[in-house]
């Protein structure tokens, strides 16, 4: 998922489809009307075209992006002001198996969440971040499912303990004096399968909530939702209200860095305010910082750190240094009551 101004895909499962580069795209860099004009319009927006992907068991639903793929997420990119250029992934076979291998590893309780709405994962090189999840609807009109794509190019050389690093650093400015290192593995485990994993957990995340009642349609306006009663898991951290209307949190006075949260581009926290970052987040129900960003993120690193953590027993620990020294620590929330709410949820999601 992204805060999109309107996304999905789709892909075209056809001889020649695979191995292509990037597609020609008839939307200068920066003309948001032209590109936003073409998703508004894409065919590749309905379930016919993932009918092909759905047949297929969920733990083959894995290859290379068609171009059709690719060209939506080019117009996502300009609509949405990225400067990536994508193009369809051709990763090495070993990352493709460490893909597979990453699916295949998760407990059975998640992958049976996704045998009708998932349409599986492709590669699409200088995607704009480590994955990206998006909706397709159906002849109705409503999101029926979704896709998951991963950036080879990004995810090649990291392990886990390595990506997470570079991730959760990314909202702060770069600083000499203070800086953020991240454990999600025990040293035997810190791969890059298990980072591909934690990455396609937050993922899976979002196409769990797609049509559900964890929070409202990414795609739409806060101006357009008009209740979130029906959303308890969103109602747990989140308001609408501002003019114009947008997402707020319940915790935003005590909270004031999170408004400033941004990750893989344009930094805007000082990296001398990671520790009161960090200590404001332990005020909230947020399991991690990115769960602060929107209530879409929120449900997706939420699911992702709990099955990460408590489901697969694996470590999650995050420490601040100041002038090289630990200035901070912070852990997984799910034994704290301020996280005991959005557990309750997810064990019952996952109860099967």
């Amino acid at each position: 998922m992204r805060t999109t101004l309107l996304a999905a895909a789709a892909l075209v499962f056809c001889t020649g489809a695979f191995g292509e580069g990037a597609p020609r795209i008839p939307c200068a860099s920066g003309d948001k009307a032209c590109a936003l004009k073409r998703l508004r319009d894409h065919p590749a927006k309905k379930l016919e075209f993932w009918k092909a992907a759905l047949a297929k068991p969920v733990g083959e639903r894995i290859g290379p992006a068609p171009a059709a793929l690719v060209e939506l997420i080019a117009f996502d990119n300009i609509a949405n002001s990225f400067p990536n250029k994508p193009r369809i992934g051709s990763p090495p076979p070993e990352f493709v198996a460490d893909v597979r291998a990453a699916f295949d590893e998760m407990p059975e309780a998640v992958k049976k969440l996704l045998a009708q709405r998932y349409a599986g994962i492709y590669f699409v090189d200088d995607l704009g971040g480590s994955g990206f999840t998006d909706q397709y609807i159906d002849s109705a009109g409503k999101a029926a499912g979704g896709f998951i794509v991963l950036d080879p190019t990004v995810l090649m050389q990291h392990t886990a303990n390595s990506w997470a690093t570079w991730r959760d650093s990314t909202p702060f400015k770069p600083s000499a004096n203070e800086r953020l290192e991240e454990t999600i593995e025990t040293r035997a485990n810190d791969n890059r399968k298990n980072a591909i994993q934690y990455i396609l957990l937050h993922e899976i995340g979002h196409v769990v909530a797609i049509g559900g009642s964890y929070h409202p349609n990414w795609n739409l306006k806060p101006d357009e939702i008009h209740s979130t009663r029906e959303f308890p898991f969103f109602e747990l951290s989140w308001t609408l209200g501002g003019k114009p209307r947008r997402y707020e949190t319940i915790y935003d006075k005590a909270f004031p860095q999170r408004k400033d949260i941004v990750y893989y581009f344009g930094a805007k926290i000082p990296a001398d305010q990671m520790v009161a970052t960090y200590e404001g987040l332990e005020k909230t129900s947020f399991a991690t910082l990115y769960s602060a960003t929107h209530p879409g993120d929120d449900f997706a690193e939420a699911f992702a750190n709990y099955v990460h953590v408590v489901m697969l027993k694996r470590p999650f620990e995050i420490r601040l240094y100041t002038q090289d020294k630990v200035a901070k620590t912070y852990t997984a929330c799910w034994e704290q009551p301020r996280c005991a709410p959005k557990r309750a949820i997810l064990e019952a999601l996952l109860k099967n």
